[in-house]
């Protein structure tokens, strides 16, 4: 495929899931800077690996993964983990509905902030409704060690949110 072809191509395609990559993005952002930067870094890199995008997973799948891949990479270099992020106005307001429920939402996104990079991964899989199987297929780990983990991380949640 041509360059032009393969550019338009790719721009479609990440116009379709450019909140799914806010998404893991803001999970693992610090603030707003952070966030624009692992966007940009996670673009970078899916635009380098798309002429290898053999079709084998869904697009969205691989996209999860690198998105993923490229934010734990940054943690990981920067040696920072976030203790609490704040909403974005781009993300609070497609996901805001009511007072009480941007509020639920800011508990619920410092409670995973405090989880391990795993854990976030899963969990957020899990907030996007994903199938256990995609959730393997995405992280690399098996069905069954997708449930046993998400049971896990569901207690801890809960047990953070008593104490």
């Amino acid at each position: 495929m041509e360059t032009k072809g393969l550019e338009k191509e790719f721009l479609s395609m990440i116009e379709e899931q450019k909140r799914t990559i806010y998404k893991v993005c803001y999970m693992y952002a610090n603030d707003q800077d952070d966030l624009n930067d692992l966007f940009q870094e996670t673009v970078l890199n899916l635009w380098k690996s798309f002429p290898r995008y053999r079709g084998d997973s869904k697009f969205n799948t691989w996209v999860y993964r690198i998105a993923m891949n490229t934010c734990i990479s940054f943690l990981r270099h920067s040696n920072t983990r976030p203790q609490t992020v704040p909403m974005t106005a781009q993300i609070a307001g497609s996901l805001e509905t009511d007072e009480e429920t941007e509020a639920r939402l800011k508990y619920l996104y410092n409670l995973i902030n405090q989880l391990g990079k795993l854990e976030r991964a899963l969990i957020l899989l899990w907030l996007e409704e994903r199938s256990y199987q995609e959730m393997a297929d995405i992280l690399g780990i098996s069905k069954a060690n997708v449930a046993v983990k998400l049971n896990r991380i569901r207690e801890k949640l809960k047990q953070m949110s008593n104490s």
